[in-house]
């Protein structure tokens, strides 16, 4: 393709034969994106392989008023705050990656874990919340890693208070940050690294 189209692959786990290729590619206009896609397609057809018909389209980035998802991170451009008018490519956790460590919280601190000392639950889930957040880490994604922390102290918020036998979730008034940091639980926040610009 040309010099100013810019491509990405990886090939997903788990797919035997032929192996699933995630494709993004990045061009300066709709036109030439539209040409890019119909290259890939005359490209791809000998080979017996196609695009996906749900999964392939064109998304304009300018402004910020479409984006996309692509190896578990949705990518936007946002307008810098501290030039009106300036946009960057930013990325953080899709939709569907906070709906899954959501999941795996949630699987990690059942009602039925109540009689357990919240030790055992806090060490079940620290490796989860350090694996995922070691791969989220380098975006945009404060936000997001806020969002988890609270959820996750939300969830054994209220796993302590049926413990305890006390009514209510009690996360913001008995079940403070102090009582979750003295848990020891792999906090998030804080945690996100921004590429150098020299890498």
């Amino acid at each position: 393709m040309s010099g100013d189209v810019h491509v990405r692959f990886c090939e997903s786990r788990g797919v035997r034969f032929p192996p699933a290729t995630h494709l993004v590619v990045v061009c300066p206009t709709r036109e030439r994106a539209e040409k890019a896609r119909d290259l890939a397609v005359a490209t791809l057809a000998p080979l017996g392989l196609r695009l996906h018909p749900d999964k392939t389209r064109i998304v304009c980035l300018r402004h910020g008023d479409e984006g996309f998802d692509f190896l578990g991170f949705h990518h936007r451009m946002v307008e810098s705050w501290k030039r009106k008018g300036r946009y960057y490519l930013n990325k953080w956790p899709s939709p569907r990656a906070m709906a899954s460590i959501r999941a795996k919280v949630r699987g990690r601190t059942p009602r039925g874990y109540a009689g357990r000392d919240l030790a055992f639950v806090v060490a079940d889930l620290n490796p989860v919340l350090r694996g995922w957040g070691a791969y989220y880490r380098y975006g945009n994604s404060s936000r997001k890693f806020n969002t988890v922390d609270s959820y996750v102290h939300e969830r054994l918020a209220k796993l302590a208070s049926v413990k305890h036998g006390i009514s209510g979730r009690n996360w913001t008034t008995r079940f403070t940050y102090g009582w979750l940091s003295d848990l020891g639980i792999y906090r998030l926040t804080g945690t996100v690294r921004y590429w150098s610009a020299h890498a």
